[in-house]
Formats: structure tokens, C-alpha cells, sequence
């Protein structure tokens, strides 16, 4: 079975949004094994933006197994459709990959060695979004893609 993990830095602190990104964790359940890990931010001030970069790449990369491809979120990345979203999971399956990471930075981003390391960037949006946002538009569109996969309903768009 396909395994999903999201991992974040920052904790979901505005409780609308826990609420709903729950919600669709506890719906994507229901199709792969998926997990969410959140790592604590390095509490820096912005001037010393990249060391909480490499502080917070640090935690993430303790909760980051090796066998998964790496998916880093960032506005840099490349736009995937919901389609080509659920054809990702698809392949993986198909080809027998164990699955994917994504990878959500801090209010810096992502350390240029995650980045690096990881298969591939990903942007949700050309727009910078809040770790909290962007864990429920992802968590959202995961949820979406599986539905597609199953031939579900929930989709209504091509």
C-alpha cells in the first residue's frame, strides 16, 4: 500500500484550520496509509533565517524515511494539477515505490539541502502561504487525487 507522509514545521495553531485539516486526514485514511509529523520550529529571529533553516531541515530530516521520494513545498516548484497529482500516486503504486514525503518549511522555507534533496519541488501556489495552509490545501488535494483514483465522486473538475 501507498504511504503518504506530510511533514511540517510549526504546529497548527488556529483551531478552524486544525479542525479542517483533520477532517481530511482522517478521509485520506480511509485510502492510503498516510501520516502527518510536525517538527518544532527553530524559534530564531529573522535575522538568522538560514540557521533556523538548517535547524528545522535537521528536525525534518530525523522524521524523513529514506525510501520515501522527497516532495519539498515550495513557491519555486514546479504546478501539478490534481490529476497529475492523483497519476503520481498511481505510478507509485503501479511501479511498486513505497511512497512519498512532502516536505513544508517553516516561516523561512526549506534549507537549501532539503531542497536539493529532494525528487521534486512542488508549489501549491506562486504565492507564499502559512505552514498551516498549505498542509490543508495539500492534505485537501491528497484526499482529492485518491478519490480520483477510486472513481469517486468528490472530483468534479477534468
Amino acid at each position: 500500500m501507498t504511504r503518504i507522509l506530510v511533514a511540517s514545521v510549526g504546529r497548527n495553531r488556529a483551531t478552524l484550520l486544525r479542525r479542517a485539516t483533520e477532517e481530511y486526514e482522517d478521509r485520506l485514511r480511509r485510502y492510503i496509509r498516510f501520516d502527518a509529523v510536525v517538527v518544532e520550529p527553530a524559534g530564531l529571529p529573522d535575522a538568522r533565517a538560514a540557521e533556523a533553516r538548517e535547524r528545522e531541515a535537521a528536525a525534518l530530516e530525523r522524521r524523513l524515511p529514506d525510501e520515501l521520494d522527497l516532495i519539498a513545498l515550495t513557491r519555486e516548484g514546479r504546478s501539478w494539477t490534481t490529476r497529475a497529482l492523483a497519476d503520481y500516486l498511481d505510478d507509485m503504486r503501479t511501479y511498486g515505490r513505497p511512497g512519498a514525503a512532502f516536505a513544508i518549511g517553516g516561516a523561512h522555507g526549506l534549507a537549501p539541502r532539503l531542497l536539493a534533496r529532494a525528487r521534486t519541488r512542488l508549489a501549491l501556489s506562486a504565492m507564499t502561504l502559512p505552514h498551516e495552509v498549505a498542509r490543508l490545501v495539500l492534505t485537501e488535494q491528497l484526499y482529492r487525487a485518491a478519490t480520483i483514483l477510486r472513481g469517486e465522486p468528490y472530483h468534479k473538475g477534468p
